[in-house]
């Protein structure tokens, strides 16, 4: 998969895709992350990309100009890549949403920056606006860096274990609980059932615990996947244990 990102700072992008999973996945040939810098589409010796607003107000907004020649640019080296926009105005990206755009062939993301864009060049230019969060970032670099880790790590090949991406957090439920060695830490130890070897019994138990932490932390989840009866069981369990996380 390709990501194009069009961006005033390339090298907020630049490094964070160059690591960890993302850059190992760009090594592999699995993902390529191409970063375009907006002030090459830019005119005059200053090349400014952004001006005041008409009607006034504080901020700068970035100009049309500069922003559609890099989309239309960006278009003509990745011709079937819709074209997203970071902005707080977006739908709000989620596991759905990103397993949506990992069956695309590309992206291009524009990352919007001081008090937004031209009007003209988002309603020429762009498909859709994502947003990572209800809060307010310096500009979509950040944005665009999370975009590309959700979305990178549900391409088939660049996750080492498939099953990794189908036991992260979000699609349906928060995570298990996660331990490792030593297997007793200042007083605390590891849950039994992890060294009892019992497959089944682990299972279980990650199943079980995976509810109780939704239900305690992010009850909004509860009733958005349907419940199996292993589930149903498990969260019969939770309630006579006395869990007060529905309250």
């Amino acid at each position: 998969m390709r990501f194009d990102v069009i961006t005033l700072f390339p090298e907020m992008v630049v490094a964070p895709a160059s690591e960890s999973i993302v850059g190992r996945a760009r090594q592999a040939g699995k993902i390529e992350v191409v970063v375009h810098d907006l002030r090459d589409w830019t005119e005059g010796k200053h090349k400014a990309a952004d001006d005041s607003p008409f009607g006034g107000g504080d901020g700068m907004v970035m100009k049309p100009e500069p922003v559609v020649r890099a989309v239309r640019a960006a278009k003509e080296l990745a011709p079937h890549s819709p074209v997203v926009l970071t902005s707080p105005q977006g739908r709000r990206l989620d596991q759905d949403m990103a397993t949506e755009l990992a069956s695309l062939s590309g992206l291009i993301i524009v990352c919007g920056h001081y008090a937004g864009i031209d009007e003209r060049a988002v309603a020429m230019a762009v498909d859709r606006e994502i947003s990572i969060g209800d809060y307010v970032l310096s500009g979509g670099e950040p944005a665009a860096v999370v975009i590309i880790d959700a979305v990178s790590r549900l391409v088939p090949g660049v996750l080492g274990n498939a099953v990794s991406a189908e036991d992260d957090s979000f699609p349906h439920r928060l995570e298990y609980p996660q331990y490792t060695r030593p297997a007793e830490f200042e007083g605390v130890k590891v849950p039994e059932v992890l060294l009892s070897g019992h497959h089944e019994k682990v299972r279980r138990w990650r199943k079980k615990e995976s509810l109780r932490r939704t239900m305690e932390r992010r009850p909004d989840l509860i009733g958005s996947w349907p419940l199996d009866d292993e589930e149903k069981e498990l969260l019969a369990e939770l309630l006579n244990e006395g869990d007060k996380a529905w309250d």
